[in-house]
């Protein structure tokens, strides 16, 4: 089992540049069962514990329409990951592997996203399967899950482009 800041062979750390504030606000915290990273799953199960959804309560009007989804996107900032390692080796196997071809928490910017399914919702609080993270992990956000969402905002003519290229060469 990896140790929580252990650099094994084949990962690379740098030195990250200070933190600018991107305007980031939580509006809730994720209840769960594990209060150790060294035993929270890797990936969030359908069939896992249920964990709650606990929304602040100035968030609350936000959440109105959001019964009428089973399944939802939670993003949440894992805030005891380290941010530090561009390769990582999560095989332990020596080879280094850039971060941004894994899903690890150890990530520039931690968020962490999880399709879950929900199981019920009381007020502020939805019950859900299949999340990933620590208890008290701060929520950054929650979204239908795109596959189940059908837009409500009248098209605009981007929404119809297939082919077009997206880089444009620049003038002068």
């Amino acid at each position: 089992m990896v140790r929580e800041n252990e650099i094994r062979e084949g990962e690379i750390a740098i030195e990250t540049p200070p933190p600018t504030d991107a305007g980031l606000v939580f509006i809730g915290r994720l209840r769960t069962p594990w209060t150790s990273r060294l035993m929270t799953p890797r990936h969030g199960r359908p069939d896992g514990p249920v964990c709650r959804i606990e929304i602040f309560d100035r968030w609350k009007d936000a959440l109105d329409g959001i019964d009428q989804f089973e399944r939802l996107e939670v993003l949440y900032w894992l805030h005891l990951s380290r941010r530090d390692l561009v390769k990582q080796s999560p095989d332990n196997n020596g080879i280094g592997r850039g971060t941004f071809s894994l899903r690890s928490p150890v990530r520039p910017n931690p968020i962490g996203t999880s399709i879950v399914e929900v199981v019920g919702r009381d007020g502020l609080v939805i019950s859900v399967r299949g999340l990933d993270c620590l208890d008290q992990t701060p929520l950054l956000d929650l979204k239908p899950d795109r596959t189940l969402f059908k837009t409500l905002a009248p098209p605009q003519p981007g929404d119809f482009e297939t082919d077009r290229p997206c880089l444009r060469k620049r003038e002068g």
